[in-house]
């Protein structure tokens, strides 16, 4: 059936594959590295607490049947595994049957992750990752050319990244229309990046053009997606070019990799495809069932995205199969942050010897300059972020953050830059401050060799130590 494969984007699928792998492993390497002190049994929010109030039918995963840390560890690392293999090319040497479930199970596994993930999961990049793996399962090896219609939905998920998150903006802040939110974006974006304090110099004019410009890439080129070579894969390029340009000016997880992966499958790039026999009715019967399914639950993030009420990031079923998504329908105008300090004192004092916690993304220090960390996720450093814009959004994990800080945990102060105690000397008091930040001037850069500047606005959380006999408990 000539109609149902397309041999000219054999190589097409071979990098959006391996692209897509190296995503996976980022994201499985994440989690490995960080989810002892957020997710483990003593960490901020446990698991086992979780799956106890949550049913397997709400939140299907591998930990709903068993959890311990030791386990959820041999997840992680054995979706490292699997990724790193097939960014090697293993489902090339594996007969088509055999594929398809190989790039089924990192996305079994990180749905196990996400679905227990709570509060430090509940962000579009996790579904993105997980709508797009789940559909690459069904795009085929070797053996076969790429399905027409896996093409065309691998598309269809980038025209909803795209044109959702152009929708959100035109409907959410004024800045957007007003083509202004440049002025402010790259100030108090939640993890700035190495070169955001020189985006944020660009003159007022530029920061328009960019505007306008997103808004032609989100809300005019992704229609063109379905139109004809190369028109196509003219406006895959030009995504892009815009994707590696916010990669550039900020920290956003894999959340802009994983929209470059998705506009590789839409680029037909030239290439000498092999002859491979007709793909076989099993395999077409799967495919066109698997299409018919996700377009069915299509109707639901559809139908989110012409409404008015457009909400941003929601999966609407329990698998992550077809979500909505969006991003920034609203920009802050201030930064704000949250600093955490100990003391050794007894008694704590405002002239007591408070010393700062240095997160290794979020901005602390006026003089530490952002590092890239992108597509790495700092999932406390993003969260910290939220915490500064009101205490809500840290209820539920702040509180386990600043016993752990208390105790000198060894895990969470792994997700640190630097503790200012030693690690057989944890503090006696915690608190926090808010704080405003500003990027400085070019003048103040150059006298100062502080990128940013800090202004105290008032206390965040009171001086807290640990109830009598918790310690060492």
């Amino acid at each position: 059936m000539d109609w149902f494969t397309a041999p000219d984007y054999w190589l097409s699928r071979l990098v959006f594959q391996r692209a897509l792998a190296a995503v996976y492993l980022v994201a499985f390497l994440t989690a490995a590295l960080q989810f002892r002190p957020l997710l483990g049994a003593r960490g901020m929010l446990p698991v086992p607490r979780f799956t106890a109030r949550v049913r397997f039918r709400r939140a299907p995963s591998l930990f709903q049947l068993h959890y311990s840390d030791r386990f959820f560890a041999a997840c992680a690392w054995a979706g490292c595994a699997v990724s790193a293999a097939l960014l090697a090319g293993a489902d090339s040497l594996l007969p088509l049957w055999a594929a398809i479930p190989l790039w089924l199970v990192p996305w079994a596994l990180y749905l196990s992750i996400v679905n227990v993930g709570q509060t430090w999961y509940a962000f579009g990049w996790e579904s993105l990752l997980l709508e797009t793996g789940f559909l690459a399962a069904f795009l085929g090896n070797d053996e076969v050319a790429p399905p027409v219609v896996v093409l065309f939905l691998l598309r269809w998920i980038l025209f909803r990244v795209e044109f959702g998150a152009g929708l959100i903006k035109l409907r959410g802040d004024a800045c957007w229309r007003k083509l202004t939110c440049l002025y402010y974006h790259h100030e108090t974006q939640p993890m700035p990046g190495p070169l955001s304090w020189f985006f944020h110099h660009l003159p007022g004019p530029l920061h328009r053009a960019e505007v306008a410009a997103n808004h032609l890439t989100q809300l005019v080129v992704p229609v063109l997606l379905f139109t004809p070579q190369p028109i196509a894969s003219a406006a895959a390029a030009l995504m892009i070019v815009t994707q590696l340009w916010l990669v550039m000016s900020g920290n956003f997880s894999w959340l802009n990799w994983i929209t470059v992966v998705l506009a590789l499958s839409a680029l037909r790039l030239p290439t000498g495809a092999p002859s491979v026999p007709a793909a076989p009715l099993w395999y077409e019967v799967v495919v066109l069932a698997v299409a018919a399914l996700l377009l069915f639950l299509s109707y639901h993030p559809v139908r989110n995205m012409v409404s008015r009420r457009q909400v941003m990031n929601r999966s609407f079923d329990p698998l992550h199969l077809v979500n909505t998504y969006g991003a920034f329908g609203s920009v802050s105008r201030v930064r704000y942050e949250v600093v955490v300090e100990g003391t050794l004192d007894d008694v704590p004092r405002e002239d007591s010897d408070w010393r700062e916690y240095e997160f290794r993304g979020k901005p602390g220090d006026p003089r530490h300059w952002p590092r890239q960390f992108a597509p790495y996720h700092l999932r406390l450093d993003w969260l910290m972020w939220f915490a500064a814009l009101s205490p809500a959004y840290a209820g539920d994990w702040f509180g386990g953050l600043v016993e752990r800080l208390l105790e000198n945990d060894r895990d969470t102060l792994r997700l640190l830059r630097r503790s200012p105690f030693p690690p057989d000397t944890p503090p006696r008091h915690i608190r926090a401050r808010l704080f405003r930040y500003r990027y400085t001037t070019w003048r103040e850069l150059r006298e100062t060799g502080a990128c940013w500047d800090r202004t105290y606005v008032r206390e965040y959380l009171p001086p807290t130590r640990l109830a009598t006999g918790a310690r060492g408990s």
